[in-house]
């Protein structure tokens, strides 16, 4: 499992997404969209490249169930999140986490 600091913000809010359930491509987008109020906001090719980079780690991988076919279309792709993944969203929440007290240490927040 990789560190938490090889996780980008965008692969953060996958993560986070995915921790409330299987999701495909662009209902995590759509998520991460309402989660940041749209300060965040992946195309196609930087979302995919993260969902892919993520996959390579092992953090998620490709789910086999399906919602009703005839409420789905068979082109999505659905993720579901790992042991791994739980355990890098763990790490970095906890190093923002230790982050925002070292600034508080600082500036007055």
């Amino acid at each position: 499992m990789p560190e938490s600091k090889d996780l980008s913000p965008l692969a953060f809010h996958l993560l986070l997404s995915l921790l409330q359930g299987e999701r495909h491509g662009y209902a995590l987008k759509r998520e991460i969209l309402a989660r940041t109020q749209n300060k965040l906001n992946p195309g196609p090719s930087l979302l995919y490249g993260n969902i892919n980079r993520l996959l390579e780690q092992g953090l998620i991988e490709e789910s086999e169930e399906r919602p009703d076919p005839h409420l789905d279309d068979q082109r999505r792709r659905y993720y579901r999140i790992t042991p791994d993944g739980i355990a890098a969203a763990q790490a970095e929440a906890k190093r923002m986490q230790d982050l925002v007290k070292l600034a508080g240490a600082y500036v007055a927040l």
